[in-house]
């Protein structure tokens, strides 16, 4: 299976970026352009809490 990654909204037009992939319904993959090996993996419920708790920390 080959995994689809795109660059996340939230990175602008910056070199650094943060590509997203999903590989399931509920399954969410995370990696900066920087270190594309290192590959955080979560669910959407779990990035979901952890932009809402991001943003509300403003």
């Amino acid at each position: 299976m080959t995994t689809h990654w795109q660059k996340s909204t939230y990175s602008g037009d910056a070199s650094n970026c943060v590509n997203v992939a999903a590989s399931a319904p509920d399954t969410i993959h995370l990696r900066e352009s920087d270190t594309p090996e290192v590959i955080l993996t979560t669910t959407t419920d779990r990035l979901r809490h952890l932009i809402h708790t991001l943003k509300s920390a403003r």
